[in-house]
């Protein structure tokens, strides 16, 4: 690979991977969830959560970086408990 075509590739921003889970409303929800992306090294760069009916919770999340840890990522947050869906994009 060239300097250029490697320079080219290092400006690149890296793909950005969309989170939507839905979950029952507990308080250690959002931490177990946040923690997939710390143990990473990475900080989403959005994340919405609301309650958006009595007892259930969305959690909207954007994080680039992950690459293709994004769907494993994904199973692990299908792993906690009160975690009812995840949606990637």
């Amino acid at each position: 690979m060239s300097s250029l075509a490697a320079a080219a590739a290092a400006a690149e921003p890296s793909a950005t991977t969309f989170f939507s889970v839905q979950a029952r409303v507990e308080p250690g929800l959002m931490p177990r969830v946040l923690e997939l992306f710390a143990k990473r090294g990475l900080v989403p760069d959005l994340w919405h959560s609301a309650v958006v009916r009595p007892g259930r919770l969305t959690i909207d999340i954007e994080v680039a970086g992950l690459g293709d840890t994004a769907e494993y990522v994904a199973n692990c947050m299908r792993q906690i408990s009160g975690v009812e869906l995840v949606l990637t994009v």
